[in-house]
């Protein structure tokens, strides 16, 4: 028997394995499917079912694909969408994996037909709860998917789906969420990487709530939601397109790169200060690390997408962009950056300013824009004064809030958002742009101080 979890960086997402006695199924599979078709061929073991626990918007599901392959079972939760694949799962269903059994729980909230799914040991006991985005470690699903209308009706579904349904299951059940910290599918999930229901009863404040009222004041919020929620919404309901093997990017010569340019998008995704010292023209800096987190706010799906990049990481830059459904990639710079240069073509460059640097100015009067990129939840009572706090998701819809006619400086944690913020301000006319090295962090550091 063997369970494990695989966690998809960048997008904080878990799916899981499970197999016993030559049988196998997967819990909210990514597109990517060969790690779950790689451990089950070691385990000899075949994939006969694939378990949905509900309608996911930040990722595409890996169920077709694993289908594709294995011929398995699919079964998916939210019994009212229209989906074109697979079979609903039906509250209290059960099914049998070798000698484990796997029973459905109804527990909607986050969607309306939210399932989690119960895995009984080889001796019956239940043991481990696969709650999707019902309940997290430390937060639990957002619940504003549907829009304002239905955000309390939503928040008593999940009240009343971790209140009546999950935690009196008992404390010694293993929870593992589809999520962990860092993923836009909630607000406040710990770090704490692994859970149980006595530790969340215990540490989770949403699981200390004395009534619904008391769940719905803690809960019931709109979030941001990013704009490629809607395509992934819909191509979970058809069915992702099939990708059969997973493509590779391309290595293209400056000519070729050159030449595709004009009608493709092109995201570099080298570290801050590699593309200060020299970029494409109208790239978008996303060091590897943002790229998960802000491709889908940022980036059209219909162009294609060519990369400045290392190329060992051309490979796991494909597997994250087809993850989000960003099918039309292109290729990568062949040698990099250097290639480019020496090739005779256009360069662009942006400004650096350290955090003593920056200070010192900021205490001559030196006049300069600030703007804060990071989001409210981050600022902890530390931001400068003197700065415009702009959210970097809405960067875009507050262009007239920044002056063209003086130094702009994006501000965050590490300086990685701010050189895509500084990179979207040029790629729309800004000149004067600059970037704070080493972000906030670099100024806490440097002891300068949060009162200018």
């Amino acid at each position: 028997m063997i369970f494990k979890r695989v966690v998809s960086e960048g997008i904080a997402h878990y799916s899981y394995l499970i197999s016993d006695q030559g049988q196998a199924a997967v819990i909210d599979p990514r597109r990517d499917i060969d790690i779950y078709l790689k451990e089950a061929k070691l385990e000899e073991a075949k994939i006969v079912s694939v378990f949905e626990t509900h309608r996911n918007e930040d990722y595409l599901v890996g169920s077709c694909e694993i289908e594709a392959v294995t011929g398995a079972e699919i079964i998916h939760a939210d019994q009212q969408w229209a989906y074109q694949y697979g079979s609903p799962a039906e509250d209290g269903q059960e099914w049998s994996i070798g000698r484990l059994k796997i029973k459905a729980i109804h527990t909607p909230g986050h969607t309306p037909g939210s399932m989690s799914y119960l895995l009984h040991d080889p001796d019956g006991n239940p043991w481990i709860l696969f709650s999707g985005d019902t309940l997290f470690s430390g937060d639990a699903g957002r619940v504003d998917l549907l829009g304002m209308d239905c955000l309390v009706e939503m928040a008593g579904l999940l009240y009343e789906s971790i209140f009546n349904k999950i935690l009196p299951l008992g404390e010694s059940i293993i929870l593992c969420p589809a999520h962990g910290a860092g993923s836009v599918c909630g607000s406040k999930i710990s770090e704490r990487t692994w859970t149980t229901i006595g530790l969340e009863k215990q540490s989770n404040p949403l699981c200390q709530a004395e009534s619904l009222d008391d769940f719905i004041d803690l809960h019931a919020r709109m979030l941001e939601r990013p704009p490629y929620f809607r395509k992934m919404e819909v191509l979970n309901l058809e069915g992702p397109p099939l990708i059969g093997r997973l493509p590779d990017l391309s290595p293209l010569s400056p000519q070729e790169f050159g030449k595709m340019m004009p009608k493709a998008q092109v995201v570099d995704t080298r570290d801050q200060v590699s593309f200060s010292g020299g970029h494409i023209p109208g790239s978008l800096s996303m060091w590897e690390n943002v790229l998960p987190g802000y491709a889908g706010w940022f980036l059209d799906y219909k162009k294609p997408i060519l990369f400045v990049c290392d190329p060992g990481a051309a490979h796991d830059i494909a597997r994250t962009m087809l993850r989000m459904g960003f099918d039309n990639l292109v290729g990568y710079l062949r040698a990099g950056m250097i290639s480019w240069v020496v090739s005779g073509r256009p360069i662009d460059r942006m400004s650096l300013v350290t955090a003593e640097e920056l200070c010192e100015s900021m205490k001559a009067g030196v006049d300069q824009f600030l703007i804060d990129i990071r989001a409210e939840n981050e600022f902890n009572g530390e931001g400068l004064k003197k700065a415009k706090h702009i959210h970097l998701t809405q960067l875009l819809d507050n262009l007239d809030l920044i002056p063209t006619d003086k130094p702009v400086i994006p501000l965050c944690r590490s300086g990685n958002r701010s050189m895509l913020a500084a990179s979207i301000l040029r790629q729309q006319g800004w000149r004067d742009v600059k970037l704070l090295t080493g972000g906030l962090s670099a100024w806490r550091v440097n002891k300068c101080g949060f009162d200018l």
